[in-house]
């Protein structure tokens, strides 16, 4: 693994332990040229995969890309990062599952969703409004209104 500071590409593991619910290796390293320490994650991949954008043009699936949209819906919500990891790490396992190489950014948004809607209301709603593209704070209303129990009529 090459050193992020220095280049060099004898770099030593000096601790290794399960991550992300024992779906991935947690790797701390050390370089001994510039005597710098980082983390490594091994992850098992089971096949690539590609995301076809609604414009139809396609791209590789980017699990850090998924990983900071997560993030930035989540920020400063009372979650557990681990927590996160770990449906990260769910998400991207129920894509690799699914039997296809090509998968819609479409049905990508709405497995987020629906983890997101089971984790933190919040963090759903956040993601909802840049995922669904809210234009207007009625867009805002309404997709609340959806999540709302129906209320009792009185009479």
């Amino acid at each position: 693994m090459r050193c992020p500071f220095c280049g060099n590409v004898d770099t030593q593991v000096k601790d290794s332990r399960p991550a992300e619910d024992h779906v991935a290796i947690r790797r701390r390293r050390f370089c001994p040229a510039c005597a710098g320490r980082f983390t490594t994650y091994e992850r098992v991949q089971l096949r690539d995969l590609v995301v076809i954008k609604s414009s139809g043009k396609r791209e590789d699936f980017d699990r850090d890309k998924l990983e900071r949209s997560v993030r930035v819906a989540m920020q400063k919500r009372p979650v557990e990062p681990e927590r996160i990891d770990q449906m990260i790490s769910g998400i991207v396992r129920r894509l690799e599952s699914m039997g296809e190489t090509d998968i819609s950014s479409k049905a990508i948004g709405e497995i987020v969703m629906e983890r997101l809607a089971a984790i933190d209301t919040v963090g759903y709603v956040r993601f909802a409004s840049v995922y669904k593209n809210f234009q207007a704070t009625d867009d805002f209303e309404d997709f609340i209104a959806e999540l709302a129990p129906p209320q009792p009529s009185e009479g």
